[in-house]
């Protein structure tokens, strides 16, 4: 299976699924012109990474910001990560230490994810 690489630009993060190391990686900021079409690649890479993932995968989120639409394409990530097949899944959520928003916001998505949600505060990214 192909890695997914996406560039980041000033609207879109970069993405980085590594297939033989189970990390899949969004960071940057996301306010797509269209987000559905932006993520399209994502929730499509997912849907087969799913059915023969490593044994061990971590979807890694540094986002600094993101818009409305954008966090409900991540719930929509989130609800398909949880079906992949593998022993060890956990989702890390990164944030500023002093972005409270941020940090609620992923405590918020921790509530509703029934996979293993760390929230990582850093000084800044």
């Amino acid at each position: 299976m192909e890695n997914l690489i996406i560039e980041k630009t000033i609207k879109t993060p970069g993405i980085s699924f590594n297939y033989s190391t189970g990390e899949l990686l969004m960071e940057g900021i996301s306010i797509p012109e269209n987000t559905l079409d932006f993520y399209k690649s994502v929730m499509d890479w997912l849907s087969i990474y799913k059915e023969t993932a490593q044994a061990s995968t971590t979807l890694i989120l540094k986002l600094e910001y993101f818009n409305t639409s954008t966090s409900v394409v991540l719930l929509n990530i989130f609800k398909l990560f949880s079906q992949v097949e593998s022993s060890d899944l956990k989702i890390q959520w990164y944030f500023e230490e002093d972005d409270i928003e941020m940090q609620e916001v992923g405590e918020d998505y921790q509530n509703i994810v029934k996979v293993p949600f760390e929230l990582i505060s850093i000084e800044s990214f």
